[in-house]
């Protein structure tokens, strides 16, 4: 489901191509967040007009609400939701550490209270891939189980054999049950910050024929030294024939380290995040578009943008909409950002075809990390 298509010569960026269900996905790839089967402010048509290949749903919101059984009668999600490109869906192991004061863990699975309605569920690998099966995902992530960076090194080693025992279970259910020409299956990498453990956990996963790996159990709260060393460490021995996706993660500074060293996928809430607190990505950095100083700009968001939003409306208006508190300004200042992050991985893929990934990445970094404001 995976073919390489050019290797840059001065790093290990690369370019390829995904085969899956409802189109190839070229890569390196960001995928946009859509949590509860939409990406917060799009029409999905809008998503398709930016040449999106991919976006990420999640199916724990989903099981919880509307219910995995309720899509599935839907025709799955791509039908409810009227997407016709590539779906990956989480499987909500995330979500279950980041709401941990709501669950109980063991070997078998995961006990929790819906952090929606209190209500008391049970998620174990099988039902998961099953839940992941109704929703019609072209991609399915296995359950794991995330640590914090604060965990102690035999507390992750307990979580990362957990994260093995639940892979090879969800495997052996996938493989009796599922169409793999329909929907293939990740399997994901854990071990906190300890290397050895990271590299057991690499051992681990990758002996198990997954269509592709995933590094999870990053961007959870160490710092950022922290990060690019587990991220360096881990993305190395990742296998070089399966397609590696960096679970979580998806500011332009992260997703360049990621793509130097070998990482074809990412996915985060942070472009339509800050996108909704007014704040807008451009080629010179971030921009807090409340600052005093945007009342009277009627210049675009980004003068090197061609996104409609940019050729269209002002900085001013779209300050005066957040002001307002008019839904449109959210609308508009996502549209922008995500229309950023589709361009500069597309940038990045021609960088890499172009065997100068790294000046480029050089390059831009100097004019984005130069006037955040």
């Amino acid at each position: 489901m995976f073919k390489i298509l050019k290797k840059d010569s001065q790093s290990n960026a690369r370019c390829g191509q995904l085969y899956l269900n409802h189109g190839i996905v070229n890569t390196p790839v960001f995928m946009p967040v859509g949590t509860n089967g939409t990406v917060k402010t799009f029409l999905p048509y809008e998503l398709e007009e930016m040449n999106n290949q991919i976006i990420l749903s999640n199916a724990y919101h989903l099981y919880l609400r509307p219910g995995d059984q309720i899509i599935k009668k839907a025709g799955g999600l791509h039908k409810f939701m009227n997407w016709k490109n590539n779906i990956l869906t989480d499987s909500g192991g995330f979500q279950l550490f980041s709401l941990s004061s709501l669950n109980k863990i063991n070997d078998d699975g995961i006990t929790f209270n819906s952090h929606i309605d209190g209500s008391r569920h049970y998620l174990n690998c099988e039902n998961v891939i099953e839940i992941q099966h109704n929703i019609g995902s072209d991609i399915m992530m296995v359950l794991d189980h995330c640590t914090s960076s604060e965990t102690s090194h035999s507390e992750a080693l307990k979580a990362l054999n957990r994260t093995a025992k639940w892979a090879a279970l969800s495997k052996e259910f996938y493989d009796k049950t599922i169409d793999k020409e329909k929907q293939k299956i990740f399997g994901i990498v854990q071990g906190n910050l300890y290397k050895d453990l990271r590299k057991l956990s690499v051992e681990q996963i990758t002996a198990i024929d997954f269509d592709g790996f995933a590094i999870g159990g990053l961007s959870v709260g160490e710092t950022k030294d922290q990060f690019n060393e587990i991220l360096v460490f881990t993305a190395d021995l990742m296998p070089e024939n399966k397609a590696r996706y960096l679970m979580g993660v998806g500011t332009p500074e992260d997703i360049l380290t990621g793509v130097e060293n070998g990482i074809d996928m990412f996915d985060c809430v942070f472009p339509t995040r800050t996108a909704r607190n007014a704040s807008a990505l451009t080629a010179y950095g971030r921009i807090n578009l409340n600052n005093n100083k945007y009342k009277e700009d009627f210049s675009p968001l980004d003068k090197e943008c061609e996104c409609y939003i940019c050729k269209n409306f002002p900085i001013s208006y779209i300050r005066h909409l957040f002001k307002a508190k008019e839904i449109t300004a959210s609308r508009m200042t996502s549209y922008h950002n995500i229309f950023f992050m589709k361009k500069l991985m597309e940038n990045i893929q021609k960088s890499i075809y172009n065997d100068n990934y790294k000046s480029f990445k050089n390059d831009f970094l100097i004019k984005y990390t130069s006037a955040k404001i």
